[in-house]
């Protein structure tokens, strides 16, 4: 991109984030790790009508937001959650309603060796329908095994890779030989601003009999 063509575009995106900034009174920060364009491009388009997506780097996120403090201050307590890979998911539709699209639009993904895994991996005990050659793989990863109709049989359910931790080569490796997608990878909602006040999404989960029980 030539320098004249750069400055067009981010005088551009400035005008799209000022426009969607004074447009919308629900912003929501999500995170984007593992989100590809493809993937980003059926978001875009499940949203259509719902929401819009904003992505950028996180400078320019927070030096147009600055530039809306004088009209709106209360977009100040956007700031300190703009870090890390994240976008913005401007709405005036319900939150819940938000939120559940971006989660219908997860996508089933491997476990690759060297990613941090975002959720538990239980292995459930089954025919592997693999020959008894492999057992010493299942052996070095500590799975309990027997032969069964000539082939290897996991006979119980194995912990094999907790949230957070960074996924092996061999725990890739083996859940690539059962064909087994773990993850899914989506735009996740970190924090929610909603007319000047900012919360975690866990909290459009709280029913009203919780909120009258307390």
């Amino acid at each position: 991109m030539v320098k004249g063509d750069r400055a067009q575009w981010k005088a551009n995106y400035f005008l799209k984030m000022n426009r969607l900034l004074e447009e919308y009174p629900r912003v929501f920060i999500v995170g984007a790790d593992n989100v590809r364009s493809k993937q980003m491009q059926q978001i875009r388009v499940s949203l259509r009508g719902i929401a819009e997506i904003l992505m950028g780097k996180n400078t320019m996120m927070n030096k147009a937001i600055r530039g809306q403090l004088s009209t709106n201050p209360a977009l100040e307590k956007l700031l300190p959650h703009i870090k890390g890979n994240v976008g913005l998911v401007f709405s005036k539709e319900d939150p819940v309603l938000v939120r559940d699209k971006l989660l219908e639009n997860k996508v089933a993904a491997p476990a690759r060796a060297g990613a941090i895994a975002p959720c538990d991996v239980i292995v459930e005990a089954q025919n592997t329908g693999m020959g008894p050659e492999k057992t010493s793989f299942f052996q070095a990863l500590n799975i309990s095994t027997k032969i069964a109709k000539g082939a290897i049989e996991i006979v119980s359910n194995v912990h094999l890779i907790h949230a957070g931790d960074k996924v092996g080569a061999s725990e890739a490796t083996l859940l690539q030989m059962l064909n087994v997608q773990p993850f899914a990878y989506g735009l996740v909602v970190e924090n929610i601003y909603d007319n000047g006040a900012v919360f975690a999404p866990e909290v459009l989960d709280i029913t009203d009999e919780q909120l009258l029980g307390k």
